[in-house]
């Protein structure tokens, strides 16, 4: 059985994610929109979008946020670097005056998690499995309307079919292969947009034993914010050559509308701020 309802993950998440879904499929269908599924999926994606756009916007601002702070955090790790327990109220104290709560940025993603989990198990059942007769059965068990079941599944979207993957590009053709780069540069346009931007700060001279001075190393939590700046894409990008491409239609539109997000937020914070000042 694909689709479980004695599973509470199933019941919960991926079944009412599915008849979602459906209702795209069969509304597209209905009216001779080409393409059905490729559609259906980006439709699906847009509006789970916006249904956590609460969430994406608290995180993303927080994100932000703690950007903007972080020149003051670097003093603070400076003066009060021998005492723990002070850097810790320090820190407690800035984020106060600055009104953030260093919580808000984690707790909408553990809420998006179960989601995203949920939309890749789906888009992976319907895509990989192979057996499109007993996908279309079990889908047609899952679905909560009669209205919602369906005769088969329509998998090309353009010149795709959205169950091939782009590791069987020999099969295919070559161009399958710019879907995993495509998937990772825009995977590493939103990390980069993520992390914003701050003035850049000339590296402290330290004085070593042998009394050469030297620039002082950037911090642990700066090189491991770089390097997750690059393993992150390619490791997206590694999952988009391994999985069938409507799981990379479905992550890139997510991605598009995260970007779009993103640069929303970030040119109202702007706006915001100028009018501050004014």
């Amino acid at each position: 059985m694909i689709f479980n309802p004695n599973n509470w993950f199933h019941a919960f998440f991926i079944i009412p994610i599915l008849n979602l879904l459906m209702g795209f499929y069969v509304l597209l269908t209905f009216l001779h929109i080409p393409f059905p599924m490729g559609f259906s999926l980006i439709l699906l994606t847009i509006t789970i979008r916006l249904i956590l756009n609460p969430l994406t916007a608290s995180q993303i601002k927080s994100s932000q946020k703690m950007g903007k702070l972080k020149p003051e955090l670097d003093k603070l790790n400076e003066i009060y670097k021998n005492d723990k327990q002070r850097l810790h109220q320090e820190q407690l104290k800035l984020y106060q005056q600055a009104g953030i709560n260093p919580a808000a940025g984690c707790l909408p993603l553990l809420l998006q998690m179960p989601i995203l989990i949920a939309l890749y198990n789906l888009f992976f059942q319907i895509l990989s499995n192979g057996n499109m007769a007993k996908v279309v059965t079990e889908v047609n068990k899952a679905v909560y309307f009669p209205f919602l079941k369906i005769q088969s599944f329509d998998l090309s979207f353009f010149f795709l079919n959205l169950s091939s993957k782009p590791s069987e590009w020999q099969k295919s053709g070559w161009w399958l292969l710019l879907v995993p780069v495509i998937t990772a540069v825009l995977q590493y346009w939103q990390t980069k947009l993520m992390v914003p931007q701050t003035k850049t700060v000339k590296p402290a001279i330290v004085k070593r034993e042998d009394g050469k001075e030297v620039k002082k190393d950037e911090d642990m939590g700066q090189a491991m914010q770089k390097q997750m700046s690059i393993m992150m894409p390619l490791m997206i990008g590694f999952f988009a050559y391994s999985f069938p491409l409507g799981l990379s239609l479905y992550w890139n539109t997510f991605t598009l509308f995260g970007i779009i997000q993103q640069k929303r937020i970030a040119k109202s914070e702007t706006t915001n701020e100028q009018k501050n000042r004014k």
